[in-house]
């Protein structure tokens, strides 16, 4: 199954048949958790320390609680690390600001905090499950760009062309206050029905312009559907939800920060980027043998960046086309930049260079990198403490998200396994998106209803692309397996 869906959980009931589904859902979280050494609480020192922290934060003289930041996030969302503010320059142009949470101002280069951080290295999620790398008064409380608190802040301002390219950045530390927290339903809505800020109504007008210019360089973000669990008292369903235009347009912000992040560092040639390796030609060459199973047209002559910004994650077999692309995301990984700048650090799907410096609060890497260009927008040392950490930051990083990976994709199929454990034997219409190389019998199906992707098996060679008719052959929550064959 992918492990590259978010699962998240809406409306439980505290009765009936959501009960029991949450019961084993969290049963079977804690089994996961115990499997990979990961656990939600933290050492009593470490809570101890963090209390201390957050009692007592180091705070910025620059105050710019005059911003009207809003933060834009999934609903119920507590580790804020982002909060913005756009507006037009009044030459045709844009001027972004991005408070980002300002982790180093609650922890000390080697305090207990720190070092669980770096035993962690990022917050793990999957089914409103959350590990998380810092302890909560600092990452839920504290640190966290709640509306109404004024708080210490990595506050970006980028200066932004009428085409949507930047043309300048600086950083610098501020006390800043969001106004108000809002979730991606409503942010949408406001823009749809024209009662959105101003600074919305820019958001609106950049992240447009910034999706243009990602498609004249030739990057590529892959609109991945979230999974999301519904329950009530007597029905638990399951089924994929499409990315709303808001969630496209703030995530443009966060790349336009971490573009203006690594342009710093590379000049400066020292940092910690966030890189890619081009896609091998047999994964381009399999990518399009799936695309003529699924019956999606992809012109010979077609770039696969462009190829895919034509599909629609709302129709099934794009969809699963948009799940079989991030196959070309694999070997992710991050790149220490000391004295010498490598002949490619480019994000290859991303079409520059690129640093993660963006959620602080839920990746140790973004600390470091946003201390970095702090440094070289004033004019100071790098820090002895970042610089001494560097060469062994992308080792401890890779690490953590390949604990990451292991957790998510166990979330999916405990959640899958979960939700159809009690219907094996019934019969499913679905779609065949993958046949594996090796062994034409097995392979992968999605199932519109429920929302599932799971192996597929069968005596004879899988069609690939077809829609067909399958059986649920197994649904195993503590194996967390699920399979089906063809009917």
């Amino acid at each position: 199954m992918a492990s590259s869906r978010v699962v998240r959980v809406r409306a439980v009931d505290g009765r009936g048949r959501a009960a029991d589904v949450r019961r084993r859902l969290d049963e079977g979280i804690a089994a996961i958790q115990a499997e990979l050494g990961v656990s939600p609480d933290f050492p009593a020192e470490v809570e101890e320390a963090a209390a201390r922290a957050a009692a007592s934060p180091r705070l910025p003289d620059l105050d710019r609680t005059d911003l009207e930041l809003v933060t834009i996030d999934p609903d119920g969302a507590r580790d804020l690390d982002q909060a913005l503010h756009l507006e037009r320059d009044g030459s045709g142009g844009y001027t972004v600001h991005y408070a980002i949470a300002d982790v180093a101002a609650f922890v000390e280069p080697g305090d207990p905090v720190d070092l669980e951080a770096h035993r962690r290295g990022e917050t793990l999620y999957g089914a409103d499950s959350k590990v998380p790398l810092h302890p909560r008064s600092i990452s839920e409380d504290a640190g966290s760009l709640v509306p109404d608190q004024v708080r210490p802040a990595l506050l970006w301002t980028i200066q932004v062309d009428a085409t949507g390219e930047g043309t300048d950045i600086t950083v610098e530390r501020a006390l800043v206050r969001s106004r108000e927290q809002l979730d991606y339903v409503e942010a949408q809505r406001r823009i749809d029905d024209g009662s959105a800020s101003e600074s919305l109504q820019v958001l609106a007008e950049v992240g447009r312009l910034r999706l243009e210019r990602e498609a004249a360089r030739g990057g590529i973000s892959l609109p991945l559907p979230e999974q999301e669990v519904e329950m009530t008292d007597d029905a638990v369903t399951l089924h994929f939800r499409s990315l709303l235009p808001v969630e496209e347009w703030n995530a443009q912000i966060s790349l336009l920060t971490g573009f203006g992040a690594a342009s710093l560092m590379v000049y400066a040639r020292i940092g910690l980027l966030r890189t890619l390796p081009p896609p091998s030609p047999h994964d381009i060459t399999r990518l399009h043998r799936t695309a003529r199973g699924l019956g999606i047209d992809w012109p010979a002559e077609m770039v696969y960046p462009d190829f895919i910004r034509t599909l629609d994650a709302s129709r099934p077999a794009h969809a699963a086309m948009v799940v079989a692309c991030t196959r070309l995301l694999r070997g992710s990984g991050y790149l220490a930049l000391d004295e010498e700048t490598p002949a490619d650090p480019q994000h290859a799907a991303l079409a520059s260079e690129y640093a993660h410096v963006t959620a602080p609060l839920r990746r140790l890497g973004d600390r470091y990198a946003g201390e970095v260009c702090l440094a070289l927008c004033s004019g100071d040392p790098v820090p002895a403490w970042v610089h001494a950490a560097l060469a062994g930051l992308p080792e401890t990083l890779r690490a953590s998200a390949q604990r990451s990976s292991r957790y998510e994709s166990a979330v999916v199929n405990l959640v899958e396994a979960t939700l159809l454990h009690d219907r094996v034997g019934e019969r499913f219409h679905g779609t065949v998106v993958e046949v594996d190389d090796d062994d034409r019998h097995r392979g992968t199906v999605v199932v519109a209803e429920p929302a599932v992707e799971a192996r597929l098996v069968d005596d004879g060679d899988l069609p690939l692309g077809d829609d067909v008719e399958v059986v649920l052959a197994e649904a195993d929550p503590e194996q967390r397996r699920v399979e089906f064959r063809l009917a």
